[in-house]
């Protein structure tokens, strides 16, 4: 079996706001990837008085627990316990209402002996390859599917987008977005290879156009994890100036990537 985990901060003068791990239990039975991209908030108060490392190491340690000791259990509960977890431990001290409550995107892949169960919550993606070398994104395409007036200013979002029907929605502290995610499962003999991204390590496929997701999970495996963070990286400072691809965004951001080859 073959696993790789890198993941960088876009500012070496910044916390990286990303959680990932993979987790292999001692019965030898499965496994499991998870994955969150932390969002950033904008200037202001959220409301709380924990960062935002805080909340995903929390929420990333509960989900990464419960979803391999609880493995009969389905993922959007496995998650709805993890959000549960996490918000009673700050509960008393902060105000979970705030739109911008620490929160985060969510991955997660889970194999057992028959199936491979995957969930995606907004903009992080997961990569399956069969055997006969198909690979399926899965992906929670709601955030890019939104008009840009939506997304004009940060109180916009707040007020009509985020954790919204009709808009998007994120791990924050409401275990009922769990229902909200992207789910399903294939069988184990149909995923022979898997990959989770956060968006900043995605950006070689959505940002850039450097291959398709097919692609991707080929440059992953043949150069590895840390090539393809570094290229991403390379291509954020060409972009620097002109922001071609970049628009608004984030010159870099934090960027994960892991990669399991199934036994």
């Amino acid at each position: 079996m073959r696993t790789e985990l890198v993941s960088e901060p876009g500012d070496p003068g910044r916390p990286n706001e990303d959680f990932a791990s993979v987790a292999l239990p001692a019965s030898g039975q499965g496994g499991a990837v998870v994955v969150l991209d932390g969002v950033t908030p904008p200037r202001g108060g959220t409301g709380c008085l924990h960062s935002v490392p805080w909340y995903t190491a929390r929420l990333g340690g509960a989900l990464t627990e419960l979803t391999v000791s609880l493995p009969d259990v389905p993922l959007t509960e496995v998650l709805s316990r993890a959000i549960t977890r996490t918000a009673e431990a700050h509960e008393r001290t902060c105000d979970l209402s705030h739109p911008r409550t620490p929160q985060a995107t969510v991955a997660v892949a889970r194999w057992g002996a028959e199936t491979v169960e995957y969930l995606v919550l907004s903009d992080s993606a997961l990569l399956l390859r069969s055997p006969d070398g198909v690979v399926t994104a899965v992906l929670d395409d709601r955030l890019s599917r939104l008009p840009a007036a939506s997304l004009a200013t940060d109180a916009i979002v707040d007020s009509t987008v985020r954790n919204k029907e009709g808009g998007f929605f994120t791990a924050a502290a409401d275990p009922a977005v769990a229902a909200r995610a992207v789910t399903g499962a294939v069988p184990r003999g149909r995923a022979q290879v898997l990959a989770a991204l956060t968006d900043g390590a995605a950006r070689w496929v959505e940002r850039f156009g450097e291959g398709d997701w097919e692609d991707c999970l080929r440059f992953v495996g043949k150069e590895g994890a840390r090539a393809l963070v570094n290229r991403v990286r390379e291509l954020e400072r060409a972009d620097e100036r002109e922001r071609v691809h970049l628009g608004r965004g984030k010159t870099h951001d934090d960027a994960t990537v892991v990669y399991v080859e199934l036994p």
